[in-house]
């Protein structure tokens, strides 16, 4: 695959930090359109760390990273990706349009223009008819929902996900998989989801990227040949199970006998 065929592009990429711990080390990653990449680790190995040098949140210590062809800043100053945290990051003082419309005004959209793609964003994310509300008055779940359809209001041509839905409880986790996978295949987006649930990223995924123990480095690279689209019955095909022991295998493989509290990282390693 040639380079302009790629959203990631990522090099022989190392990132050291100033207290001396290297966090990931060695990092060659290729992400393709439409391509719905998870990052799995232990906790420390740096997936993290490596979301954020691809939205150029981080600096790397060496090595190179391309988003859509151009260096993650410039990728970052054209607004080519959106990012979820896992917490939704909403202004509880904006309403829920205006919360959506955030980037879009800071690109300089017209007024009819932002109503009409807050509108369309809404609606991707089932939450019409939320438009007045404000943040507080959401569910966890909803919240989350604002979130992605603020990051994919602009059209982003990468979306950077780092456990948006760590924090929530597993009924409501599963419910926005399903979410996520349907806004995915109707925006046509390519996704990088950083998570620790291995049966979340298997569901998710068409390509499962394991990370093993600090320095992180890429261990294994699952496909993940799930027919899509994906609903709750694919939890109980038999592929699904090969696939999370074929993970968790691969987990076990790359943590090197580590204990969890020797890989335990600092706040910024992670």
């Amino acid at each position: 695959m040639t380079e302009t065929g790629i959203v990631v592009s990522i090099q022989g990429l190392t990132k050291s930090f100033r207290t001396g711990v290297t966090a990931l080390e060695n990092i060659d990653l290729e992400v393709a359109p439409r391509e719905f990449v998870s990052l799995i680790g232990p906790s420390g190995c740096g997936k993290s760390t490596l979301l954020r040098i691809i939205g150029d949140l981080v600096t790397p210590t060496s090595g190179t990273v391309r988003v859509n062809g151009k260096t993650a800043r410039q990728a970052r100053v054209d607004h080519d990706y959106g990012i979820v945290f896992q917490d939704a990051v909403l202004f509880d003082w904006r309403t829920v349009a205006k919360n959506v419309s955030l980037p879009l005004e800071l690109l300089g959209w017209d007024r009819p223009r932002r109503k009409e793609r807050v509108a369309e964003m809404l609606d991707l994310v089932e939450l019409t008819g939320f438009e007045t509300s404000r943040p507080w008055q959401l569910s966890g779940g909803m919240q989350q929902r604002v979130s992605i359809a603020r990051a994919l209001s602009f059209d982003p041509a990468l979306l950077l996900m780092d456990e948006p839905f760590g924090a929530l409880d597993e009924m409501t986790r599963e419910r926005l998989n399903l979410e996520l996978l349907g806004i995915w295949e109707k925006a046509e987006s390519t996704i990088v989801f950083v998570t620790h649930s291995i049966p979340e990223a298997v569901f998710l995924s068409t390509r499962v990227v394991v990370m093993s123990a600090r320095p992180g480095r890429i261990a294994e690279t699952i496909e993940i040949d799930l027919p899509y689209p994906r609903n709750p019955m694919t939890h109980e095909e038999p592929r699904f199970f090969e696939l999370v022991t074929a993970v968790r295998e691969a987990l076990a493989a790359g943590h090197g006998g580590r204990t969890s509290r020797d890989a335990a990282p600092a706040a910024e390693e992670r």
